[in-house]
């Protein structure tokens, strides 16, 4: 479990208690923005926290690598003149768009860098 970067130790051991066997986890970041509670990148998938349904319940969505069709960094350009000042990234799964923001755009980088290196 050395070098996994994570935000918040909770969701990192929401992430281990339902671990595959064999399974390791890379990355867990706390997501801010409607909805998703947290992003978590293991050897195999990529687990996405959901609490945008209503009263008490949220889902934990698993994405195998292989089923991810894109991913992309989703940005505007800032008043500074940055380029990804934005921290969020996009999980195309079908016809399904995962949107996902972080706090800075350092972790959208990293998420999307991990994706693309287990998803070719």
């Amino acid at each position: 479990m050395t070098d996994v970067a994570y935000d918040n130790k909770g969701q990192l051991e929401q992430i281990q208690s339902g671990l595959l066997e064999g399974e390791q986890i890379i990355a867990v970041y706390d997501a801010i923005g409607a909805g998703t509670g947290f992003i978590g990148l293991t050897s195999r998938r990529i687990i996405i926290q959901d609490k945008s349904f209503v009263g008490k319940r949220f889902a934990i969505t698993s994405i195998p690598y292989s089923k991810v069709s894109s991913v992309s960094v989703i940005s505007n350009k800032s008043w500074a003149g940055q380029f990804f000042s934005s921290g969020t990234i996009g999980i195309t799964v079908g016809t399904h768009v995962y949107e996902i923001e972080f706090r800075g755009s350092d972790k959208a980088h990293h998420v999307h860098n991990l994706i693309l290196s287990h998803a070719s």
